[in-house]
Order: structure tokens, then C-alpha cells, then sequence
């Protein structure tokens, strides 16, 4: 019986409440063989031994005493079996979640929203069966046959035999009809994420949809969608209902086969009645855990095929740092007038033959602003993405004060970074969530403080409930400005040494744009700043400007001396290179 190593693994992981659920479901089906064996006992002494009721009373309340025991063990064993689960699956998704965390933006670059939503939500819960039902049955169906066997062989060996033979068909048609169901379970689960991939696409686009009339169209496409994943599901629950059939149909012959035998030898005197009534009483009981296991074997099945996905998210390689040097380290390099220098830095993205940059270098002094300008695709956001952390160069190095930055963990580095896209990423979740992201470091004061910095205090005050106002989703109670604001907050509260800009303003109209001067001026006292540059005014806002051009540096200097010196850069600002 083939168990998935990895989700083994995961259960021995609760280790007492793994073994607590294995053992109460193996008392439960060992007191049905003492429960059969003192049956037999009150049926023989009361047709052949001609017992009285009271004779055999104290036996029938010790039946009844086992079978109150093995209802209690059933339910301890599902209780338990259900707490293993609940504790297993917030692991994993908890792993699931911090893995993508780790792994960030570049990760997610490649990967479907709405596959990574079905997998963490119902992948992860597509393994309740696996855990509560289809493991803790392996190990009842290994043992309790095993215990069986043991008393049996003594008792009959023809018996004994005949089990021994028959039990092995069932596992032997569960593999081969598992194999016809592994490739149909594949493809629902495809269907599956395929369906929730569209389906969130088709909520986040719903009003570009209306705007240009393909929502029919777009839902006609979704419910094809839905059809081929209903499709799917059947077939599984086909193949399903087909192997539930044959495998009773097995475990039942089974049973037949020795009750002839055993009928046939009592005819002719040559086992005792008790005996026989004690084995026809446990072989069902034989065969069951079996028959239990045939049943869940699909569940189980469909839980495996989800954590493959799951185990590839976290098997997936993470950025590579051994971090020597400490967070108290770090912070007092950023508290001095430090230098940060760019040295020789080369990254290309896998499947491209070309560095997206090569040979990049350059310094930035504490305080300064630095725009970043260059055409489309001259490696800006590459460079932007290896100052994050969120990729790591091939080829360089980044130097602070003398320090490499790979020499501190990523996390320590991203506590003195910050990051301002175009469009900030607002959740449905409450104003002060928001700001903070769940970082438990800041308290109300904090996120009041920010919010008044970042130009939101009369709009704090007229919110219905202050800091725990819902922005929505996508933040739809608040306009591009407001949202941007709330961005800034987001600096503001976390006051970062080094801070990265994606022009935030570029996306705004010019009035939006110039009330939000003040802030940013604000923002960048005293920060080491870079801003890839899309608008005119912020290149000329600059202290320096370091142009990039074809993934190299093109020039490093200011606005005003680029322009009489450097030829392309000044094609670059008169032509389409720039917003006004």
C-alpha cells in the first residue's frame, strides 16, 4: 500500500497524536474479536450447553461493557484523528504561505494567482481525508489482520490458510484499479486549478469585462470551464464506485469461501461449535479494514495528487545567503554616513540567452536622491529587484561600509528597505492591517503617526471606524491618491535607511501628483533613495542620475551635465523615453 513519504512524514511530525489515533482505532477493532469470542461463548452454552439466562448474564453485560468501549475508542480515534489533521494542514499552509513569502515577487512572476489560491485553500484541505481517514486505516489494516491471524492460526490452520490466501486480493485489485484512477484523479485536480485560476481572473477583470462587452462571452468560457471539471469529478467517482463493487464482491466470496468450509467440517463433527461460531463471527471483522480501506482509498488518493503541488512550492530553491553578520550590525552601519556601492553586479533571467544587466556599478551616499533612468528593458527593475533582495546578482556584489549585504539574512535586510511601487497592493483587510501588514512590532500610536506624515489624519477622522475601517478590495473605499498615501504610511511607520521607488506618481494625473510633493519631500530627508524614474521632473529633482542603457551603465551624473555630455541620454529625455 503505497503512502506518500513526505505526508508520512507530516503526520509522525504530531508524533503522540499520530500514535493516539493509530492505537485507539486498533483497540477499537481488537475488542470486536473479544466481543465475537464472548458471543460465541453465550451461543454455545446457551444451544449446546443448555445454559439459563442467568447463567450467562454476567458474560452479556461484559458484551455489552466492550461494545459501549469500542463506540467510545471510535470516537476518541476520530476526535483525534480530526485534531492530527486540523494541526497538520495550519502547518502546511502556514509553511505554504512563508515559503511564498521567502521566495517573493519573482516567484509570483511565474506562477497563476488562482492555481496558488486553489492550492493553499482546497489542495490543503483535500488532504483532511488522507490524514483523518486514509492513514490511521494502512496502519488498522496491516495490524488488525496481523492480531486476527494470531489468534485464528491456533484455533484452525485450515482457517488460518484460507485467510492468509484470500486478504492479499484485495490490496491486489486496489493497486491495479489505483492505477486506473491516478491518471483520472490527475486531471481533476488540473481541472480543478484550471477553474479556480479562471474563475479569479474573471473577479479581478470583471469591470475591464463590462468596459469592452466580453463578460457573456468571458462566462460562457467559465462555465466550459466548470463542465470539464464536473466531467472530471465523475469519472473519478466512476472508477469509484466500480472498485467500491468489485472490492466488496472480493472481501465477500472470501467470507463465503470460509464459511463453507467451516459449515461443511461442523456437519461432519470435526470442529467444535463454538470454534466455528467464533471464526464466522470474526471474519468479517477479517476483511473489513480492508473493505474500509478500498473505500477511502480514492479521498486518500485525492490528497496525495494535491500535495504534489504543494510539496513543489516548498521544494522550490530559495534565494542562497549563510548570513554571518547580525541585525544589531547592520543597524548601526545604517546609523553612520554610510556608503552603499554597487560592484560588477551581472543577472540574466533563466531562459534568456543576454544579461538583463552586466557590469553594473555605481555608489550612493547616505541622504541622496538617485533617479534611475533608461528606456524600456535597459534592466532598471532588475536592478531594482537585486537591491530588494527579491533576486540575487550571477556575478557582483553589494557593498555597505565595507560589508557584502549577502552577508546579512534577507530578512535583516528588508527590515531597513523599503519599497514603493506604481500601484500599491491594498488587501480587503481593516485601515491599520494595511499599514502595518500584520507586523505586530507597531502599535496604534505608530500607525496614527504615519498616517499623519503620510497627509491621511482628515481622512483618519472621518472614517466610521477609525484605524479598523475596511479599505475592501483593492481598496475601493479610497481613491488612487488616498491609496498611494496609504502606501506611504507604510514607509513612514517602518522609517527605512535605504528606500527603492517605481515612480509612484506616474500613474496619478499632475494634480494628484503635485499634492503629493510635500509627502515625498518628507519621505526623503535623510534616506538614501533611488527612484526608477519615469517622469522629467523627478529626474531633474535629483542629486544624481545613473542612466542605464542595453543592461549597462550608460552614465552616472547630474541631469543638467548628462545632458551636455552624454548624447544618448540626451536622446533618451527629448525623445518618447520620459513623461512630461
Amino acid at each position: 500500500m503505497r503512502i506518500h513519504p513526505r505526508l508520512f512524514k507530516e503526520a509522525r511530525k504530531n508524533g503522540l497524536l499520530f500514535l493516539l489515533t493509530a492505537l485507539a482505532s486498533f483497540l477499537a477493532g481488537g475488542i470486536a474479536v473479544i466481543q465475537s469470542y464472548q458471543l460465541s461463548r453465550v451461543i454455545s452454552g446457551v444451544l449446546i450447553d443448555q445454559r439459563t439466562l442467568k447463567e450467562v448474564s454476567s458474560i452479556l453485560l461484559f458484551i455489552l461493557l466492550l461494545i459501549f468501549s469500542r463506540v467510545v475508542l471510535t470516537i476518541i480515534s476520530e476526535a483525534l484523528a480530526g485534531r492530527m489533521t486540523i494541526a497538520i494542514k495550519q502547518r502546511l499552509r502556514a509553511e505554504l504561505l512563508d515559503k511564498v513569502n521567502r521566495l517573493g515577487p519573482e516567484f509570483l512572476k511565474n506562477e497563476k494567482t488562482g492555481e496558488l489560491t486553489t492550492t493553499a485553500l482546497q489542495g490543503v484541505d483535500a488532504l483532511d481525508a488522507y490524514f483523518s481517514q486514509y492513514l490511521p486505516q494502512v496502519l488498522i489494516s496491516v495490524a488488525l489482520p496481523l492480531t486476527i491471524l494470531a489468534v485464528v492460526f491456533p484455533m484452525d490452520l485450515l482457517t488460518g490458510i484460507i485467510f492468509v490466501f484470500t486478504l492479499p486480493l484485495i490490496p491486489v485489485f486496489m493497486v491495479l484499479i489505483g492505477w486506473a484512477s491516478e491518471a483520472l484523479t490527475k486531471r481533476q485536480w488540473k481541472a480543478l486549478t484550471y477553474l479556480g485560476n479562471y474563475f479569479l481572473d474573471t473577479l479581478q477583470g470583471i469591470a475591464t469585462l463590462k468596459m469592452l462587452g466580453r463578460s457573456k462571452e468571458r462566462g460562457n468560457e467559465v462555465r466550459d470551464a466548470s463542465e470539464r471539471y464536473r466531467l472530471a469529478t465523475l469519472a473519478v467517482l466512476r472508477v469509484t464506485f466500480i472498485s467500491a463493487l468489485a472490492l466488496e464482491l472480493i472481501a465477500t466470496i472470501s467470507t463465503a469461501v470460509v464459511a463453507v468450509e467451516i459449515g461443511l467440517r461442523l456437519l461432519y463433527g470435526r470442529i467444535a461449535f463454538q470454534q466455528a461460531f467464533f471464526i464466522l463471527l470474526i471474519a468479517p471483522e477479517y476483511y473489513l479494514p480492508l473493505r474500509n480501506l478500498s473505500a477511502r482509498y480514492h479521498a486518500g488518493m485525492t490528497g496525495v495528487t494535491a500535495a504534489q503541488k504543494i510539496f513543489e512550492i516548498l521544494d522550490v530553491p530559495e534565494p542562497a545567503r549563510q548570513p554571518v553578520l547580525s541585525i544589531e550590525n547592520l543597524e548601526q552601519v545604517f546609523r553612520t554616513d554610510y556608503r552603499l556601492r554597487v560592484s560588477n553586479l551581472y543577472y540574466s533571467y533563466p531562459g534568456m540567452g543576454s544579461h538583463s544587466i552586466q557590469d553594473i556599478s555605481f555608489c550612493m551616499q547616505k541622504g541622496l536622491h538617485y533617479a534611475l533612468a533608461g528606456r524600456s528593458g535597459s534592466g532598471k527593475s532588475t536592478l531594482a529587484r537585486i537591491l530588494l533582495g527579491f533576486i540575487e546578482p550571477q556575478e557582483g556584489q553589494i557593498w555597505v561600509n565595507g560589508s557584502q549585504v549577502q552577508a546579512y539574512s534577507l530578512e535583516d535586510w528588508r527590515r531597513f528597505v523599503g519599497w514603493l511601487p506604481q500601484t500599491p497592493f491594498i488587501f480587503n483587510d481593516t485601515l491599520f492591517n494595511n499599514v502595518t501588514l500584520r507586523d505586530t512590532r507597531f502599535s496604534t500610536s505608530d500607525v496614527e503617526r504615519a498616517l499623519r506624515l503620510a497627509g491621511l489624519a482628515q481622512l483618519l477622522a472621518t472614517l466610521p471606524l477609525g484605524l479598523h475601517t475596511p479599505l475592501l478590495e483593492g481598496g475601493a473605499r479610497f481613491s488612487g491618491g488616498q491609496l498611494q498615501r496609504v502606501a506611504l504610511a507604510r514607509i513612514f511607520l517602518r522609517q527605512p535607511s535605504l528606500l527603492v521607488l517605481d515612480e509612484p506618481t506616474s500613474h496619478l494625473d499632475p494634480g494628484l501628483a503635485r499634492a503629493l510633493d510635500d509627502t515625498f519631500k518628507t519621505l526623503l530627508q535623510d534616506r538614501t533613495t533611488l527612484t526608477i524614474a519615469h517622469r522629467l521632473s523627478t529626474i531633474a529633482q535629483a542629486d544624481e542620475v545613473i542612466f542605464l542603457k542595453d543592461g549597462q551603465i550608460g552614465a552616472i551624473g547630474k541631469h543638467a551635465t548628462l545632458l551636455e555630455t552624454c548624447p544618448d541620454y540626451g536622446a533618451f529625455i527629448h525623445g518618447s523615453g520620459v513623461l512630461a
